[in-house]
């Protein structure tokens, strides 16, 4: 027998099978002998586990022979850093793109399972909450569909955001254990362990050639360890990684603690390390919270990074030279931009690299994803808390900042406006780090994610940036990956669509715009309805299960999902629901559209007005669904806990899709490109990507409404929503019922905060001064719904015209103006 360790061993396994019988037999060999299950009525969880353990098995082999080839390539990488991955369930993703759908639907039927059944025993993995984190999850997709060599880190969140329900018509947040029943998905990876510090000092030294260095002393230390989930392409053989890092203590057990009777101090540590990965985004309104975030923000960096580091050191030892030209670091937000000082510290404190070599890699490895113009939403963190917390790299970013403000003092001499404008060190009562400015000034590349958002940063909020490098920016449109929002979310879709212009757009979305000619095809049309109405019948029922609300057959399915913000101005909506049930209650009954409305959406724990918001909306749902009034008319439904899982069944269903959100403050939007490519007809503002929707589908085919980004500039600082109400009779009755209390009748006063928000001149969202255009295009919407003959022609123009927004188109862009990575090609 050899004496060769066995990892260094040709593996004697044969490939495995990809047949029904295969996959059947390794199903229940997982069930039988590693989940221990009965030989009879196994239970359905214990299915679930065993078939998800079989695709993984399959995943495995692909993703060792990914590893294989991108070592042997040597070629450059990307890393894409992001504290959200709103993956979704992974079993339907990896039965898409493994192609094995039928084999595993097969294997179960001959067990006399349900795949349906099965798969809806999944939970959504609680590693995100909105659109950043979705647009990660679609990115890898597409990394791994295009063949790239993208490894994702993110961390490996115990709990997720929160569970939603609605108690009373009132957000109540319950904790979302996603993993409490373990994730079959995943493999720990114990020997790739990093140290994380934090706390302790800095303290400077000489070494033996005299040369200066700092290093990071008396730190208490978080131990991060991997959990590798595999990142499937679309039938590609290419399975990429995403690396989520749980937190533990270096000491887990105090057994002096113990001894003496400290039981709690004695676990103290260990509890203290686990917060860091214990929920998704702590609420930062407290002190507590300010410090949890920003440790996880740090841990996140600090563990990808030094991941990414003894790679290159395993291969390479301390030689630097050829790093950049290997490596780029995608940093999806603000909140990894402890990425920038903390490869400093890396390079100059454990490599032994001078400033000016560190900076130089840095600078040229780092790439910036802005998505948000919201002064809110880029982060601040107090120089007390950073000193306090992460004394090395406080000193990193001054010395980062005392440099690039010397830079910009000898292109602007005396300019000390400029100087406090640009700085990442924000001056007042209290010293703050601007994060955003610290990424801006440590990347090579700083990119929007929407044509307006973009052309915003460079004029406004970033513009002293772009004067000063204004080759650094540039615009990357977001995108939704096809494979989850049409293939697998809405396979009647998907097979009429396939059947009409063959298979070829499931490779490249833009054949999508071979399906124009059938939307001139009466009998096309017919079959595009019938597909429709199926989706919206599974939509009723799911309403129906989870709210006790039955929705009107045929009627228009309106839809409003995302999260709850006044900047998406649910609120807008609402007061147009209520406009249409006062036209029911004034006699006009005859003249309303039958009318579907769907709300959903999570609100931030600590974001008062988002969740008065859910409340508000669920009082009129309340008093609507119970008038005699309103039935065959309206019905009105605020669907909880919104997740990825629900998204996919109501982008199948939507007719309408609301993108409301005052112009000017959305930076894209994806649930306007998921909704598109499902056949929904767009009501929107100029705002985020709906411009671009607008472009591609033709302004005749989108509802427009609204004031557009300038005019709501202009508008700032003599906005009187008083004059809006006084000039719509319409909105005067609406407001009217408002302020009556007709939809708080047992509740006095708890609308007026809502009240006050879209009544007073200071309002930032202008929610009256865009009622009256909204109104009337919602009813030019109804208009047309009544001529079912144009509405289908309509919807499928939109899903004919959606192909520009398939996330592989963005990554293509991300690969060709940033990360220029060559892509992987794999045989079978």
């Amino acid at each position: 027998m050899s004496s060769q360790p066995l990892s260094k061993t040709a593996c004697p396994l044969p490939p495995l099978g990809m047949d029904a019988l295969s996959l059947r037999m390794d199903t229940c060999h997982y069930l039988l002998r590693t989940l221990g299950a009965e030989e009879t009525a196994e239970p359905a969880n214990s299915v679930y586990t065993a078939l998800a353990m079989s695709l993984r098995d399959r995943l495995v082999e692909r993703w060792k022979n990914t590893q294989k080839k991108v070592a042997a390539e040597s070629g450059r990488r990307t890393f894409y850093l992001s504290l959200e991955f709103l993956l979704g369930r992974a079993m339907g993703n990896a039965l898409l793109n493994l192609g094995l759908e039928d084999a595993a639907r097969e294997a179960l039927t001959r067990e006399h399972r349900e795949l349906v059944d099965i798969m809806e025993l999944e939970p959504d993995a609680g590693l995100g909450n909105g659109g950043l984190g979705r647009l990660a999850a679609c990115f890898l997709d597409s990394c791994a569909s295009l063949g790239l060599p993208v490894t994702g880190y993110g961390i490996r969140y115990s709990y997720g955001m929160f569970r939603q329900e609605i108690r009373g018509g009132e957000q109540v947040e319950e904790p979302d254990h996603w993993l409490r029943n373990g994730c079959p998905w995943e493999l720990k990876r114990p020997e790739r362990v990093r140290r994380v510090h934090f706390f302790g000092r800095s303290d400077g030294y000489h070494d033996a050639q005299g040369r200066f260095h700092q290093r990071w002393v008396d730190t208490h230390d978080v131990l991060a360890v991997p959990y590798d989930i595999p990142i499937p392409g679309y039938r590609n053989e290419v399975v990429n990684t995403l690396r989520l890092w749980r937190a533990t203590a270096t000491d887990i057990f105090d057994l002096g603690e113990f001894n003496a009777g400290a039981y709690p101090e004695a676990v103290a540590a260990k509890n203290n390390a686990e917060h860091i990965s214990m929920v998704l985004y702590p609420n930062d309104s407290s002190e507590n919270g300010k410090e949890l975030r920003l440790r996880q923000q740090y841990f996140l960096a600090s563990a990808s990074l030094q991941d990414v580091v003894a790679d290159w050191v395993a291969i390479h030892g301390e030689d630097f030279r050829n790093f950049a030209k290997h490596h780029c670091f995608q940093l999806n937000d603000t909140h990894p931009s402890c990425a920038v000082p903390e490869l400093m510290r890396l390079l100059m404190d454990e490599h032994g690299l001078n400033w000016e070599e560190a900076w130089d890699i840095t600078s040229h490895t780092m790439a910036y994803t802005n998505h948000t113009l919201l002064p809110e939403a880029l982060e601040r963190w107090s120089v007390r808390l950073f000193r306090q917390l992460l004394p090395r790299l406080l000193e990193i970013i001054m010395e980062i900042n005392a440099r690039f403000l010397q830079e910009v003092a000898w292109r602007a001499p005396g300019n000390t406006g400029l100087l406090q404008r640009l700085s990442i060190i924000e001056e007042g009562d209290e010293q703050m780090v601007r994060m955003a400015h610290l990424a801006v000034v440590g990347s090579f590349s700083v990119n929007g994610v929407a044509a307006l958002h973009t052309r915003l940063l460079c004029e406004d909020l970033f513009a002293d940036f772009h004067h000063l490098w204004p080759k650094k920016f540039n615009n990357k449109t977001n995108g939704v990956t096809p494979r989850r929002w049409l293939q697998w979310a809405n396979p009647g879709l998907r097979d009429l669509v396939t059947e009409r212009i063959g298979p070829d757009w499931k490779h490249d979305l833009e054949r999508l715009r071979d399906l124009e000619p059938a939307a001139d095809d009466a009998k096309f049309r017919k079959r595009w309805a019938e597909v429709r109405r199926a989706n919206k019948e599974r939509l009723a029922a799911l309403v129906h299960q989870h709210t006790g609300v039955t929705f009107i057959r045929d009627a228009l399915v309106d839809v409003q999902v995302k999260r709850i913000h006044e900047y998406k101005r649910q609120l807008l909506n609402a007061l147009h629901v209520i406009h249409l049930y006062d036209r029911i209650k004034r006699g006009e009954a005859n003249q309303v559209t039958p009318r579907n409305v769907l709300f959903a959406g999570k609100a931030a724990p600590g974001y008062f007005m988002a969740k008065r918001t859910i409340k508000f909306i669920n009082n009129i749902a309340n008093v609507i669904n119970h008038d005699p009034d309103t039935e065959g008319l309206l019905r009105v439904s605020f669907l909880p806990d919104y997740r990825v899982s629900l998204m996919e069944q109501i982008c199948a269903a939507t007719d309408l899709s609301e993108q409301i959100s005052t112009a000017g403050k959305e930076a894209s939007g994806t649930g306007n490109m998921k909704f598109m490519m499902n056949g929904a007809l767009t009501i929107g503002t100029l705002d985020g990507a709906n411009i671009e929707i607008r472009d591609a589908v033709g302004a005749e085919h989108f509802f427009l409404f609204g004031l557009n980004a300038e005019e709501v500039s202009q508008l700032r600082g003599h906005y009187n929503p008083e004059l809006y109400i006084q000039a719509d009779h319409d909105l005067a009755r609406v407001m009217d019922l408002l302020q009556s209390g007709y939809f708080n009748a047992f509740e006095p006063g708890i609308f007026d905060p809502i009240v006050h928000a879209v009544t007073h001149p200071h309002d930032p969202w202008m929610v009256l001064a865009d009622f009256t255009s909204y109104k009337i295009k919602q009813r030019e919407a109804a208009d047309v719904w009544h001529d079912q003959t144009e509405w289908q022609r309509l919807s499928i123009l939109n899903t004919a015209a959606s192909g520009i927004f398939s996330s592989d188109r963005t990554i293509a862009q991300y690969n060709t103006d940033i990360w220029h990575l060559t892509p992987l090609v794999m045989t079978p």
